[in-house]
């Protein structure tokens, strides 16, 4: 009895199967644990955890309450991206791009963020204690009640950043931009300003105990 007949249905259906597969495994777009890493892609909440997401275009993305800890995000372009309550401790995201992206409430303790482009970023309330920000550029960003301890902000640009009530406790802030700055209630103890530019700064009620070189007058 000749059984090719009956064969070749089920050669089609094992062969096309494997085309679909090829077809949204090698589209040329990088997925970890069921994320895409392309612009717009939806991804709260997702594992990527040490991921290696060097260079990638990540704009717009929703990686709201994601674990990104310890992930390498160097060069990374997250304009516009939603990073709201997300975990990036540890993560390196040395001049990654990050234009009025969403941090807000995330957890960025440890993290690297040396030269990042952050202009006008919100990230009201996160969580930056003992991060390497040397060099960023946060002019216009959002940080009112960030908590910054220990924070490495040598020669930062924050020229008309918003930093009430923000926690600066041991800030290095030496040679920063901190013009039109504002940092009305916001703690300063024990930070180093040396060298940085504060023309038409505001410092109303802020908390300047053990303060290097902060300004005069604010009492």
């Amino acid at each position: 009895m000749n059984y090719l007949p009956l064969l070749i249905p089920v050669l089609l259906l094992v062969i096309g199967s494997h085309a679909i597969g090829a077809e949204t495994e090698n589209d040329g777009v990088p997925q970890i644990n069921g994320c895409r890493i392309e612009p717009d892609s939806k991804c709260p909440n997702a594992n990527l955890r040490g991921a290696d997401l060097r260079n990638l275009d990540m704009r717009r993305m929703d990686l709201s309450g994601a674990d990104l800890s310890g992930a390498d995000l160097r060069h990374v372009n997250l304009d516009l991206a939603n990073l709201e309550k997300a975990k990036l401790r540890g993560a390196n995201l040395t001049r990654a791009s990050l234009q009025q992206s969403n941090l807000r409430l995330a957890d960025l303790s440890g993290a690297r963020l040396v030269a990042i482009g952050g202009w006008g970023l919100f990230a009201q309330a996160a969580e930056f204690e003992g991060a390497d920000m040397r060099a960023a550029n946060l002019e216009f960003a959002r940080l009112s009640g960030a908590k910054l301890h220990n924070v490495q902000l040598q020669a930062a640009n924050l020229e008309m950043t918003w930093l009430s009530k923000a926690d600066l406790k041991g800030a290095h802030l030496e040679d920063a931009n901190l013009q039109e700055v504002k940092l009305g209630g916001s703690n300063l103890e024990n930070a180093n300003l040396s060298g940085a530019r504060t023309r038409f700064g505001n410092f109303q009620d802020a908390n300047m105990p053990g303060c290097v070189q902060c300004p005069k007058g604010w009492d």
